[in-house]
């Protein structure tokens, strides 16, 4: 069993497991919590009620947050000709094609979202093992396969999130830091919420957002009740 921190367990004491908050109460919550020495990140969990193993019940996106995440994004276009000069002006860390592709293939993995032009994706494709474990493969659904490549870079660039489920079915998104104001947490948390509920597949049967979680990078997790957003997420 893991053993947790005494400044963990005092959060842990104040947080009722078994109550979901509305949203604004949940954050509120969160900010009256001990704080860690540094901005701790400040994210939202979802548990489905839907199989990822089946194709047509996949939840996978991308939203821009308005407030943004608080952290600095690296980007990475893989592009060439008038549309890599474009992603340069938009304010991409790298840009290339078949420099970067190789030095990806080498094992170069220091950026935290790759852009990618249709034409490309055939050489992007085959560097799929390499970038799919990390979540970095370009996808049309997440708007980072296109070729507004500028657009999708000043986007990443003022906070958009990607969101995709993982094999229990969970999804995790960074909704900002501590140190935002609450009013700026809680509209990036409402963005997400409602980005998730407009993501259900028409596959999905029964009740579709099983439990939503509030979380800090250091805090125990505040079941939030997303009914206000939404009398439809069954």
């Amino acid at each position: 069993m893991r053993k947790r921190s005494k400044s963990y367990i005092i959060k842990s004491e104040k947080v009722n497991k078994d109550v979901k908050l509305p949203l604004k109460k949940a954050i509120d919550l969160l900010a009256s919590l001990p704080k860690a020495k540094f901005d701790e990140t400040v994210d939202l969990a979802f548990k489905l009620g839907i199989d990822p193993k089946h194709s047509d019940q996949n939840v996978r996106g991308a939203v821009p947050l308005p407030k943004g995440t608080g952290k600095k994004v690296r980007i990475v276009v893989i592009a060439d000709g008038e549309v890599a000069n474009k992603a340069k002006a938009a304010g991409a860390d790298h840009v290339g094609f078949e420099e970067i592709i190789a030095k990806i293939k080498g094992g170069w993995l220091d950026f935290d979202v790759l852009i990618s032009t249709p034409s490309a994706m055939n050489q992007v494709r085959t560097l799929g093992k390499v970038l799919g474990p990390k979540g970095l493969m370009p996808n049309p659904k997440t708007g980072t396969v296109t070729e507004q490549v500028d657009v999708a870079v000043k986007e990443a660039k003022a906070g958009r999130v990607e969101f995709r489920i993982d094999k229990g079915a969970c999804i995790h998104v960074p909704v900002g830091k501590m140190s935002f104001k609450k009013e700026d947490i809680a509209e990036n948390c409402e963005t997400v919420i409602h980005a998730i509920i407009r993501a259900k597949p028409a596959a999905a049967k029964g009740i579709y957002i099983e439990s939503c979680t509030l979380a800090s990078t250091m805090s125990p997790g505040i079941k939030v009740d997303i009914n206000e957003f939404s009398k439809v997420v069954s």
